[in-house]
């Protein structure tokens, strides 16, 4: 107890000794006859330049005004006062703006770095931290584990060829192919001897052989060639002929231009 240094404060000219001494009881409960506070009226954030930093156990400030104790203040308080210090901002005037101010100063308190900050009816209590500005302790992280998977080897890869059957492997049947390549969209050749020539005839032209030998037009257009001819015309495709003669086709009319 004989190195712990207590310091009041207060923004009035002059304070009584039983204020101090009720004051100080609200920080130690134990000693305070022993003690020998360093009071400082009218403080201001100059009067405690002269003081060391970190030589103050704990501070007691009795505040008349609102404003008091400053933000500069404040800071010069947390510079003198030793880690883990106690602060109490008291009031000495109570009102009814008491809760209003007991808010101003916890803020005050907050911004100027002290920790457990609380109100009570005579004021606001706090402290300052247990560690030095500038100290510096390593974090202790922990070791991330990662999931083990578990490889099951029972579990063979598929044989893709089990997976056909016999028809997969059935060897395709292909389609023949003629001397012409016939199929639904082929014309026949130049030469051709496959028969698809006189197939593609009778197709093309749809006529009988009456119509063919002697040809007649109950419109009078169809001998006139495709220019006059209808689109339902039997004779649509054919050449121009005259009616009732036979309808004549070139050697090369049904050859491929290929």
């Amino acid at each position: 107890m004989g190195q712990d240094k207590l310091l009041v404060i207060t923004d009035q000219a002059a304070v009584s000794l039983s204020a101090v001494r009720d004051a100080i009881k609200l920080v130690r409960k134990d000693g305070v006859e022993q003690l020998d506070p360093l009071i400082i009226t009218q403080a201001t954030s100059d009067s405690l330049t002269s003081l060391e930093s970190l030589s103050i156990t704990d501070v007691v400030s009795l505040c008349k005004s609102s404003e008091f104790p400053s933000d500069q203040l404040l800071t010069n308080i947390s510079r003198i006062l030793k880690p883990g210090g106690a602060v109490l901002l008291h009031l000495v005037s109570q009102s009814a703006d008491n809760q209003k101010t007991n808010s101003s100063l916890e803020r005050k308190l907050f911004l100027a770095g002290f920790l457990d900050i609380h109100s009570q009816s005579i004021g606001v209590m706090c402290k300052k931290p247990s560690w030095k500005i500038g100290s510096s302790f390593a974090l202790k992280k922990t070791p991330q584990v990662l999931p083990k998977i578990q490889i099951n080897d029972d579990n063979d890869l598929i044989d893709e060829d089990s997976l056909l059957t016999e028809e997969d492997l059935k060897k395709p049947d292909l389609p023949s192919v003629g001397d012409c390549e016939v199929g639904s969209t082929r014309k026949a050749c130049k030469n051709c001897s496959c028969g698809r020539a006189e197939e593609e005839e009778k197709v093309k032209l749809g006529l009988t052989m009456d119509e063919i030998n002697n040809p007649q037009s109950a419109c009078g257009n169809c001998g006139l060639g495709d220019a006059f001819r209808c689109g339902t015309c039997p004779y649509k495709g054919l050449p121009a002929f005259k009616l009732g003669e036979k309808v004549t086709l070139s050697g090369n009319f049904l050859a491929s231009d290929i």
